[in-house]
């Protein structure tokens, strides 16, 4: 029987971390994958594509550029860790102008998910294989494009394979090192509680997460630890947290679920029909269905998507099969071995993206239009990005079985086969860029309704600023987030919806308040004006060329003070 000290030494079977110079590797490769996606996006001005990440970042902003600055700024609906990490780098006034400072966090995010992956991959699998994987992952241009903006899937995906990896290795150190287990722990409730932060899905996987780190522990008698309590608390105050933010701030503690911003209130006032606003409405299968076209289309290049998910399929089932017994000996006697699926066991977490969407379609306000299918056109096609993580990893699995087998039979052919994979990957890259990524088309249709008033009433007001530099400007800044940077204005130079008592203010008398108002038709500036004309001129009228879009006229108006020439006409296109 060995001494608990040589049982420090022994490394369970199939943990492999991998070595310093091959880690380096795979961050300079992502490096270099990531810097060229950036550059590209600059060359194409796809930093803003997505209203989101027009919001995402006009949000960011607002916590130190408003004249209510702080954090209630952050809103109800979107969770808050996307949003703070991007402050540094927008604080930078050209970073935020361009859109080029999200692209930094997000790239990050995108370098550390491709380490991850590879280091899970490790655990199990030969560099050949967890090679295939890295590239399935890394080289995805969905996933490429994504990193260069403010969206929140590459910070998400860094989290979920982080989380999975960081247990795999807490569960392991529980039988060898006390000390170090206790620091995963910690490491793995950090990450979990950032992924709460980030996405709703977040919920859910720390939830499974603390449920299965519970069963582990309770096995060996340490489910009343104290690090664990402590550990189960705070995991337990992010979701709490949020919804006292939510009570305090907005009246209601579940004001992100049923507010008037949030997905269901959307869903209601978007919706083609009220009794069957999207496919797979209140259809858990139909809803699976679309949330697994969405992944395939993400992924692979056309005719490859179906392909794709079998052998991903195909490689759970093997890992499940082939996971060794844990073959070191526990600590205490009385703890009883690991399971012959333990070690594997976290590794289905990567699963768990299949089954919320299929509920979240379904039950959860948040549809998936596909330009394949009905209604054959692009909504929240980038939902699907969050399988690619289990598509990656799994395929490392039916790579790794395919070569056992044949090194078995003819292994001076072994080369071949991975030349074989890894000439697949480049082909379905490759293809993928001929195709045009769905996503990136995805966010190029979500800005051809918006081009119009971005640039033409970001141009009326860039000169209007110029003519009275301290003018303060009235408008809804939510509705094109854009038109402050691209005006050369800031928020403190304007009265908007987040300013709450001083824009209300600003409605009950808007020539008192506003030099420059920017109205929409229909919306409470408008109304205001309509309301209170007095000592206002009509400067311009807009009339959106994008009538399929449904998107309202717009009005500039000037008080009579302002040094402005009235428009000689209405400008239509």
């Amino acid at each position: 029987m060995p001494s608990r000290a040589d049982l420090s030494q022994v490394q369970p079977a199939g943990l492999k971390i991998p070595g310093r110079a091959e880690q380096a590797f795979v961050v300079f490769a992502a490096l270099i994958a990531s810097i060229s996606a950036i550059c590209w996006s600059w060359k194409n001005s796809a930093f803003l594509l997505y209203g989101d990440a027009e919001a995402h970042i006009h949000i960011a902003r607002r916590l130190f550029d408003s004249h209510r600055p702080g954090i209630t700024q952050l809103g109800s609906v979107w969770l808050p860790l996307p949003h703070l990490l991007l402050v540094p780098f927008i604080a930078i006034d050209p970073w935020w102008r361009s859109g080029f400072g999200p692209a930094i966090p997000s790239a990050i995010c995108y370098i550390l998910a491709c380490l991850g992956l590879y280091r899970l991959t490790r655990n199990w699998l030969s560099p050949a294989a967890s090679s295939v994987a890295l590239l399935l992952f890394g080289l995805n241009p969905n996933l490429l494009y994504l990193q260069t903006t403010a969206m929140t899937e590459p910070l998400f995906l860094c989290e979920l394979i982080w989380t999975v990896l960081l247990l795999i290795e807490w569960y392991h150190a529980l039988e060898e090192n006390h000390g170090r287990a206790n620091r995963l722990l910690w490491a793995a409730i950090a990450v979990m509680v950032g992924a709460v932060y980030t996405r709703y899905d977040g919920w859910i996987l720390a939830f499974l997460a603390w449920i299965a780190m519970a069963v582990c522990l309770q096995r060996r008698g340490c489910l009343t630890e104290r690090s664990f309590i402590l550990a189960s608390i705070v995991l337990l105050l992010a979701p709490v947290g949020w919804m006292v933010y939510n009570a305090a701030v907005f009246g209601d503690w579940l004001d992100f679920m049923r507010g008037p911003y949030s997905a269901q209130a959307i869903e209601l006032r978007t919706a083609a029909s009220a009794t069957d606003p999207h496919p797979g409405w209140h259809n858990p299968w139909v809803s699976l269905e679309y949330f697994l076209k969405a992944a395939e289309m993400d992924a692979a290049a056309v005719g490859w998507g179906w392909f794709l998910l079998i052998v991903a399929f195909a490689g759970t089932a093997w890992a499940w099969l082939r996971s060794p017994m844990q073959d070191t000996i526990p600590a205490n006697p009385n703890q009883p071995h690991a399971t012959r699926h333990s070690n594997i066991a976290w590794t289905l977490l990567l699963w768990l993206p299949l089954p919320f969407y299929a509920y979240s379609v379904s039950y959860g306000s948040v549809p998936i239009f596909l330009p394949v299918w009905k209604p054959f056109s692009w909504y929240n096609t980038r939902y699907g990005m969050e399988l690619l993580p289990a598509f990656a990893f799994f395929l490392g699995f039916a790579v790794e079985g395919v070569l056992i087998r044949i090194t078995k039979l003819a292994p001076k052919y072994s080369w071949a086969i991975v030349s074989i994979f890894v000439i697949a990957m480049a082909v379905n890259f490759a293809e993928l860029l001929k195709e045009q990524p769905l996503i990136y088309v995805e966010a190029k249709k979500n800005t051809e309704s918006r081009s119009y008033y971005n640039v033409a009433l970001a141009q009326a007001l860039t000169k209007l600023h110029a003519l009275d530099p301290s003018g303060v400007v009235l408008m809804d800044t939510s509705t094109f987030p854009s038109l402050i940077p691209h005006s050369g204005l800031t928020y403190r130079q304007t009265l908007n919806e987040s300013d709450k008592e001083f824009y209300q203010a600003a409605l009950a008398a808007p020539a008192q308040h506003a030099d420059i108002i920017l109205a929409f038709a229909g919306d409470e500036i408008d109304k205001a004006l309509k309301a209170h004309p007095e000592h206002l001129r009509k400067y311009k009228v807009y009339h959106s060329p994008f009538k399929g879009w449904d998107q309202p006229d717009a009005a500039i108006y000037v008080s009579d003070t302002f040094p402005a020439p009235l428009s000689t006409a209405d400008e239509s296109r």
